[in-house]
């Protein structure tokens, strides 16, 4: 069977995903939930116009010649702090005091700022003068945020598959808007897989090794919003994998992983149990590192078998799982940010997709990009080092020194 693109893979899976129920959420609750319902508007946004810094509201046309050498005097007639509505309509000559985020008077339109009058007293509490001096002149609309500047009733704020960033909140809040409709966090089952596999805080024995896998995953679950549902390891025998892909099941999750136990070895049954349980869309993918990467259902539950190797299995997850829980969260776009890099060095590759293990800087807006050590799949020291993966297309097997190429910013 013919070896799969990255895209044939990638679609396939996403082609069989769809987004999980929804719940209403109170907004303290919302923090990098994703929306399932557009967000529009009910109020203009500011609500009113006001001031955008300490001064006095007054008439242009009262100060539009106003200057150092010859200032203008003006009546003080109102204190508005912000908060308070003002009830006052400014006549000629009259200006009032006026703080930050104050609604602007009737009369008004313009504000002088304290630093271009004779005030000097603003300390808090301090009382205002009777007469204020002006020694700048002012244009209609001078420092005066008006009604409606940022948005408008009826306006789309926030739109569906949106990730919720706290700056999010802060508007929803501005809004009125107490509970949002968001996607509820998908439930991502988990399984490592392997006889010689042992706790991280077990001793050592001659042919084992420390589950890794289990931790990296976990984390990365995490960092999509999702919620990660362990199930430990799977020994090498029909038995054990049932057993906790069963238990997946009975816990309803929205998607299974597993790490290890889809290549083509002799004891590796998570393969073989999937498909007497389900089916087995593909297993094999075009790719290096983790071309053993499995797609299918247990039971109807998606199931996706990543390699064994660490940073195989971390690769698999960037390319293949992120964007499918992206997918079962409702999320727009679940794929990584994408940047053009500059290579350092001469990088060889054997013909596949490859995503390699680079630290990438900016500087002056160009970023340039240089491999972390090692590419083995085993060598997870140089992906602690890496903060990128540099894509190399199919087909490439060399890519010169200063040529640009694809790079995923992790």
């Amino acid at each position: 069977m013919a070896l799969l693109s990255v895209d044939q893979a990638r679609e396939r899976i996403l082609s069989q995903l769809h987004p999980v129920t929804t719940e209403t959420v109170n907004l303290a609750e919302c923090s990098n939930r994703v929306l399932a319902q557009d967000i529009i508007a009910l109020d203009d946004l500011p609500l009113f116009d006001n001031s955008s810094m300490d001064g006095f509201a007054v008439r242009a046309e009262d100060v539009t010649d106003a200057s150092t050498a010859s200032p203008r005097s003006l009546s003080v007639v109102a204190d508005i702090p912000a908060g308070h509505a003002p009830t006052i309509s400014l006549a000629p000559g009259q200006a009032a005091r006026i703080m930050t985020g104050a609604q602007i008077p009737s009369g008004a339109d313009a504000v002088v700022p304290v630093e271009d009058t004779n005030f000097e007293n603003r300390d808090a509490g301090s009382t205002v003068p009777d007469q204020v001096q002006i020694f700048k002149a002012a244009k209609i609309g001078n420092n005066i945020r008006p009604r409606g500047m940022d948005i408008r009733s009826g306006n789309t704020v926030l739109e569906k598959g949106r990730r919720l960033k706290p700056q999010d909140l802060g508007l929803l809040a501005m809004l009125g808007i107490s509970s949002v409709i968001v996607y509820q966090r998908p439930r991502i089952a988990m399984l490592s897989s392997g006889d010689e596999l042992i706790a991280v805080d077990a001793p050592l024995e001659p042919g084992k090794i420390r589950d890794s896998n289990s931790y990296t995953i976990a984390a990365l679950i995490e960092s999509t919003g999702a919620e990660p549902v362990r199930l430990g390891v799977a020994r090498d025998d029909r038995e054990s994998v049932k057993k906790l892909l069963d238990e997946a099941e009975a816990q309803k999750v929205d998607l299974i992983l597993s790490s290890a136990g889809v290549s083509v070895g002799a004891f590796d049954f998570i393969k073989e149990v999937i498909e007497s349980n389900g089916k087995m869309d593909f297993w094999r993918v075009n790719m290096r590192p983790g071309k053993p990467l499995a797609f299918g259902q247990y039971r109807n539950i998606p199931f996706i078998g990543l390699p064994g190797n660490p940073v195989s299995a971390f690769v698999g997850f960037e390319v293949f799982v992120r964007a499918a829980i992206g997918k079962l969260s409702g999320l727009q776009n679940g794929i990584r940010q994408t940047v053009r890099a500059r290579c350092e060095e001469e990088i060889d590759s054997d013909g596949r997709e490859s995503y390699l293990r680079a630290h990438v800087h900016e500087e002056n807006g160009v970023f340039t990009a240089r491999l972390t050590g090692h590419q083995g799949s085993g060598n997870l020291h140089s992906l602690v080092q890496a903060n990128a993966l540099l894509i190399i297309p199919a087909g490439v097997k060399c890519v010169p020194a200063g040529q640009e190429v694809n790079a995923w910013l992790l």
